[in-house]
């Protein structure tokens, strides 16, 4: 009886693991952060690497994830210069703009040529 109910917890755990939340939600057909802000993919970043670092972090600061966060489905979790861990959608880094200022703004689109709203 002990090992059926040890059998039963585990595979709770991990049925409870599979409806883990995403980093992100879509909103309007955008994806924002838990905070409602929208969120933004660079053109410069590839092969699954972060090109904004230092002061374009500063003005784009990525979509954080903690160490005990894990990957899964389209979404998944790059490693930063700093070490830090940051959360990508389809291998392109997700990043917030300092300049939207409340949910739905979406003042980055477009800036420079090169940042755009992420989509799902």
């Amino acid at each position: 009886m002990k090992m059926h109910k040890l059998v039963f917890a585990l595979l709770a755990s991990a049925s409870l693991a599979a409806f883990a939340a995403a980093p992100a939600m879509v909103s309007k057909g955008m994806l924002t952060g838990s905070n409602g802000m929208t969120l933004y993919t660079f053109d410069k970043d590839a092969g699954g690497k972060s090109a904004c670092n230092g002061p374009c972090a500063g003005n784009w600061p990525p979509l954080m994830a903690m160490d005990s966060d894990a990957a899964s489905g389209d979404y998944s979790i790059i490693t930063r210069d700093d070490g830090k861990k940051q959360w990508a959608l389809k291998g392109k880094p997700l990043y917030y703009w300092v300049k939207d200022q409340k949910p739905g703004d979406t003042t980055g689109d477009g800036f420079n040529s090169v940042w755009h709203v992420a989509k799902p």
